[in-house]
């Protein structure tokens, strides 16, 4: 019988030589039951706890589905996985591919070993995270820092598990709480902080969100407290996402916190911290339910065609115009081209090509023959239940013909005559049954083509639509904002190199989702259930 061997290891901090290892266990034991080895499959460095993100198990278990092999021979039954789930669908698909699992120290693997050791290796697994918890808890109750690399430190070469100040990056630190206290904003500093090409923590530039942080989970330059000394431990748990494999935080109540003093690591004196966290306080952020619906139909949808960073608003012109900007320009000046458009131009175009697209021919011509291919469902629908039930009626009275000339024939009181008579009454009741479902049936709908008329309405209505939108707007009506950001997803912005100061639009939207290919025919392609404008939907805006 040909066999596969799979090997795994958990982590880089294990030697390497151990998947050499279970090689050789698991040939040796190949060679004792007779199976030749086809193929070997490995996971280096990847943990038991999911099956994604381990390319060795799926060539595993694309080669078994393709008849490589017939058996499959681990160490143990942990190295395949260490979760319940996963252990327990591994066994069931090789099962059904009709290939067999052993393992070196127990043999052929069977579903009632795979459930002890699926539950022995998931609990295994938990029970080595709390310990590592515990572990980290014990590291901060002793002064140490437990967590990443933090910005203004570095690790100490003499000590394992602790940090010293480094100063060049304290001195940053501590010009960022200067400035703050003395009334710049976050975005003002990171623009600062980038024209003096001073390397942020990570990425590529600094941003207002590095230095501001969240206040959920207590991150950011301003909210770190060990920039007085003081170590917090236990802000965010991690937790595995089971679809995706990927370790995501959630914050922890502030009640599990876990802090520890540590004056040696102090970089910004006690008043100047105290002066930050005062005018961080005034400026909180307003709740999520106390916030504004979008002020304006595309706001939150605007991106840079240069960088494709969101756009934000940018004061107004003397006419009393609203100007747009790219927020990466406005947050840390790294925009190549920060060019400013006008908000109603941007607006105009995107209804106006909306417009376009809806009334153009091509559209107009799939609205009707959706409309014809809808009518003549509905109508076949109707008819088949109406059919079905009246030639069962017709079943029905052939059978009671039948039964009562069958009936006449025999003698009085005999059985079949009785069972013939019991028959009859079934069958008169199921005749009363469909006789009052074919009442309750609709009637045939008319096959009536659509009006002329109809489809001239229509275009009406879209020649209407940017006047009414803009109006409803204008107006305070939210409905008509929400009414086409149900269409669109996002709304690109880039410059017109044809014409001087003008604007192009790019348009994502949900009109594919809704009319299907024949939704714009004016060169606009269909990505993912969404829309892109071409030239159809790029009309030019002068004057910018």
């Amino acid at each position: 019988m040909r066999s596969a061997i799979y090997t795994r290891y958990s982590t880089d901090l294990q030697n390497e030589k151990s998947i050499e290892d279970q090689v050789a266990l698991c040939r040796a034991y190949a060679a004792r039951e007779g199976l030749s080895v086809a193929a070997v499959y490995e996971d280096r460095a990847r943990s038991g706890g999911s099956i994604l993100g381990r390319d060795g198990l799926m060539q595993l278990m694309e080669r078994a589905r393709a008849g490589d092999f017939d058996v499959v021979i681990v160490e143990a039954l942990d190295r395949m996985s260490r979760d319940m789930e996963d252990l327990a669908g591994i066994h069931k698909r090789l099962t059904f591919m009709g290939v067999e699992i052993r393992a070196v120290h127990e043999g052929a693997v069977n579903t009632v070993l795979v459930g002890l050791r699926g539950l022995v290796g998931q609990l295994y697994r938990e029970d080595g995270a709390l310990k590592v918890r515990r572990g980290m808890s014990g590291v901060v109750r002793d002064g140490r820092h437990a967590g990443g690399r933090a910005y203004g430190y570095r690790a100490d070469p003499r000590s394992k598990g602790e940090l010293v100040v480094d100063e060049a990056e304290a001195a940053v630190v501590l010009r960022i709480f200067t400035e703050y206290a003395a009334g710049a904003t976050p975005r003002d500093i990171a623009h600062g902080l980038n024209r003096a090409r001073i390397l942020p923590p990570r990425g590529r530039s600094w941003n207002a969100s590095t230095i501001n942080g969240n206040t959920q989970r207590g991150n950011g330059i301003l909210r770190n407290r060990l920039y007085v000394g003081e170590i917090v431990w236990n802000k965010v748990r991690m937790v595995k996402d089971p679809d995706t494999g990927r370790r995501v935080s959630r914050p922890n109540p502030e009640s599990a916190w876990q802090t520890a003093k540590a004056d040696d690591l102090a970089i910004v004196p006690l008043d100047l911290f105290a002066a930050a966290q005062e005018r961080k306080a005034i400026n909180a952020p307003v709740k999520a339910e106390h916030q504004r619906r979008p002020r304006h139909m595309l706001s939150g949808l605007l991106r840079c065609g240069c960088c494709g960073a969101g756009m934000s608003t940018n004061g107004k012109d003397k006419s009393g115009r609203i100007r747009i900007r790219c927020s990466a320009a406005a947050e840390n000046g790294t925009c190549p081209d920060p060019k400013t458009f006008y908000l109603i131009a941007v607006e105009n175009a995107v209804l106006e090509g909306l417009r376009a697209e809806l009334s153009h021919p091509k559209v107009l011509a799939e609205y009707v023959r959706e409309f014809h291919a809808e009518m003549r469902r509905l109508h076949a629908k109707a008819g088949a239940q109406r059919s079905r039930i009246e030639r069962r009626l017709s079943e029905i009275d052939r059978d009671q013909n039948a039964n009562t000339d069958h009936l006449l024939k025999q003698v009085p009181g005999s059985a079949p005559a009785a069972r013939i008579a019991a028959r009859m009454d079934e069958l008169q009741t199921e005749e009363n049954r469909l006789r009052i479902e074919l009442g309750a049936a609709p009637e045939l709908p008319p096959l009536i083509a659509l009006h002329p008329t109809a489809l001239v309405q229509y275009e009406r209505q879209l020649e209407r639509l940017q006047e009414a939108v803009t109006a409803g707007i204008a107006a305070g009506d939210g409905e008509a904002a929400a009414a086409l950001r149900d269409l669109v997803e996002r709304v690109t912005v880039h410059r017109n190199p044809d014409i001087a100061g003008g604007v192009k639009i790019e348009i994502k939207g949900r009109l594919n989702a809704l009319l299907g290919e024949a939704a714009c025919p004016n060169r606009v392609r269909g990505v993912w259930g969404a829309v892109v404008a071409e030239e159809g939907l790029e009309p030019p805006t002068r004057g910018l």
